[in-house]
């Protein structure tokens, strides 16, 4: 047990997938996992442990932006023992070929600043999924009939953007979408040793202004669970 996660030891699985909403951790629990129980609660933060296809599984929300996500990773990777970690998320499309739906992998992620920015100091260190997951969720996306993506994408500190001329450069560059965890993620699992990826689902587009209607959510993100628990056990 943890200031922030109630869970007990043994409670949480080695594979964890991280969706910000704790209420899509719910959903996801409920949807894909086998005998799923409630294993957190602390500050309406839910986790669930259960099984998928008979390997142990904890999906748990890390709620919205870098900051929160950090605690949630360190606690679960130093306390409980988390080796695997995918984020499985909403993104906002950065590229007209990348459309509202489609699932994009993250190689790497850029960012302004992540709250390991301190520890590297002038360094601009670049963060990176694992690769042998990011291989992986590229060959279960692939036969999915899914839009699938893989490239850099950016993290964002902020959800209200005031910087259209930084959006711009991005897009410039092939950033392929924004979200606001993923970087810190990576940082961490480098840090720990542990394996990292961030699978995420467009919900909306900064360009054509598309957004995901929301009967139709939970279909598109049942594509990216699928994705990253195949590539997971891969």
């Amino acid at each position: 047990m943890t200031v922030h996660i109630g869970a007990k030891p043994g409670d949480i699985a080695e594979t964890v997938l991280l969706p910000g909403d704790p209420y899509r951790a719910r959903w996801a629990a409920e949807t894909f996992l086998k005998d799923a129980r409630l294993v957190n609660e602390v500050r309406g933060m839910l986790g669930f442990t259960g099984t998928w296809k008979g390997r142990p599984v904890t999906i748990h929300g890390t709620g919205m932006g870098m900051p929160s996500l950090s605690i949630y990773v360190n606690e679960l990777i130093r306390d409980y023992g988390a080796k695997t970690l995918i984020r499985i998320g909403s993104a906002g499309g950065m590229q007209e070929h990348v459309k509202v739906r489609d699932v994009v992998l993250a190689m790497s992620a850029s960012t302004l600043s992540t709250p390991s920015r301190g520890i590297f100091r002038e360094l601009n260190f670049a963060p990176t999924a694992d690769f042998g997951l990011l291989k992986a969720a590229w060959e279960a996306g692939s036969g999915t009939g899914v839009g699938l993506h893989a490239g850099t994408i950016y993290s964002s500190d902020v959800f209200y953007d005031e910087r259209p001329d930084l959006n711009e450069q991005l897009r410039r560059h092939g950033v392929l979408c924004v979200e606001m965890e993923a970087a810190e993620l990576y940082t961490l699992a480098a840090r720990y040793n542990r394996r990292a990826l961030a699978v995420l689902t467009i919900s909306d587009h900064l360009l054509t202004h598309e957004a995901l209607p929301a009967a139709d959510r939970e279909k598109s993100f049942g594509d990216m669970v699928e994705i990253a628990l195949t590539a997971a056990f891969a």
